[in-house]
């Protein structure tokens, strides 16, 4: 076993630490194929923390292993959390993980839910795109406005019907709800597919709009957002489209810790902070969940994350480390 896997390993068996949750899975359910639906309960029984609207918990899994995963249910339903998972054969393990290895009955470390999607519950209209297994953030969403009695429209594109989870529920919600299918076609004989920037240039300034789903989509609703305001624009990556700063070369000095470290070519400052036994939350190592975010102190950070907003990452203030870099010979941190 590696330095960095011990000390993973010594983080994830800390029951004490308050950032952690233990619970059992208490049921599996089908959704679609290569789609489950996992539910956990507290050990005792008892509510488990409270989460809004497009939050996320982080499964421990193994050693070198946390993923995240966003809860479908709605906030009011405390007394358990869901999420879904679709099994990604060229993905990093973690999906296969899941579906594989857990079991009914099995205890299981989490993080408590953390939510860098939230949801503008107030917003007068409410407008999301969703792509495949990008619709799990948002199901929550439209459930909780439909709850409030807000106004709200959803435009859901999938491969195929039969890969579409959570159908009947969706459908179950009305004309608001639109579906979209690569293999099916309209009436007319035209494919059945989703136009994002038709869509989005119909809609006035002020409407929230929200997207989770695949790069392209993704890529699709950033052009079509582009001029509107950051303020109703929202979107969530469950991988990054950006490569990590790994070119190394350069010094981190960790200002509580009193220590410097030497970032080698190819080195991600987390791994350098994880092998001389810091503890710090981490886990996508990806640069879109935030778990990582750490206070810089002076220097200039390579920002490769999808989580900093523009004006943010020009502050220069707080960083990713799982996945940027630096551009100056020192970063100074508060770690």
């Amino acid at each position: 076993m590696s330095i960095m896997e011990n000390i993973r390993e010594q983080k994830l068996s800390s029951t004490n630490n308050e950032s952690v949750l233990i619970v059992r899975l208490h049921s599996i359910r089908y959704e679609a194929p290569d789609i489950n639906t996992y539910i956990f309960r507290s050990l005792q029984g008892q509510h488990l923390p409270a989460f809004s609207a497009g939050a996320h918990i982080d499964l421990h899994l193994a050693p070198h292993m946390i993923r995240s995963y966003s809860l479908i249910n709605t906030p009011d339903q405390c007394d358990y959390y869901a999420i879904s998972v679709k099994r990604e054969s060229s993905g990093r393990g973690g999906s296969q993980f899941v579906h594989d290895t857990l079991r009914v009955g099995q205890e299981l470390t989490i993080g408590r839910p953390s939510n860098d999607f939230p949801l503008r519950v107030d917003a007068a209209f409410s407008v999301f795109f969703a792509g495949g297994i990008g619709i799990t953030p948002i199901l929550c969403m439209v459930m909780q406005l439909e709850q409030l009695g807000q106004n709200w429209e959803l435009h859901y594109a999938t491969r195929s019907r039969n890969s579409a989870a959570f159908l009947n529920q969706l459908e179950k919600l009305g004309p608001q709800v639109h579906l979209y299918f690569d293999d099916e076609v309209d009436l007319d004989g035209s494919q059945n597919a989703l136009d994002i920037e038709s869509h989005i240039s119909s809609l006035p300034e002020e409407v929230h709009l929200y997207c989770c789903g695949p790069l392209p989509m993704l890529s699709t609703f950033e052009a079509a957002t582009a001029n509107r305001s950051n303020d109703f624009v929202h979107l969530e990556y469950f991988k990054s489209n950006v490569p990590a700063a790994t070119t190394g070369g350069y010094e981190v000095v960790l200002q509580k810790s009193d220590q410097t470290l030497f970032i080698a070519e190819g080195q991600s400052i987390l791994d350098a902070v994880l092998e001389i036994g810091i503890d710090i939350p981490f886990s996508c190592m990806d640069g879109v969940c935030g778990s990582c975010e750490t206070r810089v102190i002076e220097g200039t950070p390579d920002h490769r994350d999808l989580v900093l907003s523009k004006e943010e990452r020009d502050q220069n203030n707080k960083m990713m480390i799982c996945c940027s870099g630096s551009k100056t010979d020192k970063l100074i941190l508060d770690l």
